[in-house]
């Protein structure tokens, strides 16, 4: 990782550099906490990225300062969270897909409705209902409600297996998933390299 993500600095770079450096750190919101094991990265010079199509209400947050949270409506049903990255007026984000929760495990129990914590943030639609993030926190700072911290002290580094995103239809050859190699959190269906054996959640 070349800098903590808790200084702004560190989203302002390319795109698919943050997002595997994204994985391994800590997501805290609403008295929980988890571990990244999953991102994609989006950008504006390929069709899966909403910026693709330009400055619009909707894409606005995109072309913010690095750094900033982009939160939208995915299906009509669930809100994904995003890290705005590179420069101001540079289209593009990375999406947090998957988490291995920390803690507040009641608290996402309860949002969730389920008990197996490999299934509590096991997706991006997943992971924003077990934290409590909604649409309201679109446009604020991470630092902010929502913060990204780097790995605890003496954390190993992951084992990152790369892939092809997935849940899209265009530009579908990038490889630009990046996932925590041995977590079962990771959200199906699970990239190339994955530990046959991968541990599991807390």
């Amino acid at each position: 990782m070349t800098a903590d993500p808790a200084d702004l600095a560190f989203y302002r770079r390319p795109v698919a550099e943050v997002a595997p450096d994204m994985v391994g750190c800590v997501l805290r919101h609403g008295g929980c906490s988890g571990r990244i094991v999953e991102t994609e990265a989006y950008h504006e010079s390929e069709p899966a990225c909403h910026a693709y199509v330009g400055f619009t209400a909707r894409t606005s947050v995109l072309f913010r300062a690095p750094g900033t949270a982009y939160v939208y409506r995915s299906y009509g049903i669930h809100a994904l969270l995003n890290a705005v990255c590179e420069d101001e007026e540079v289209g593009a984000a990375v999406l947090i897909r998957a988490l291995e929760p920390l803690t507040g495990l009641d608290a996402m129990r309860a949002r969730r409705g389920l008990e197996c914590p490999e299934e509590l943030c096991s997706g991006p639609g997943k992971l924003t209902q077990a934290m409590g993030i909604g649409l309201e926190l679109n446009a604020t700072r991470l630092g902010g409600p929502i913060e990204v911290v780097a790995p605890p002290p003496g954390a190993a580094a992951p084992r990152i297996a790369v892939g092809e995103r997935i849940g899209i239809t265009r530009a579908v050859e990038l490889p630009w998933r990046f996932c925590d190699a041995d977590s079962r959190c990771v959200s199906r269906p699970r990239p190339p390299g994955m530990a046959p054996n991968a541990r599991r959640a807390a």
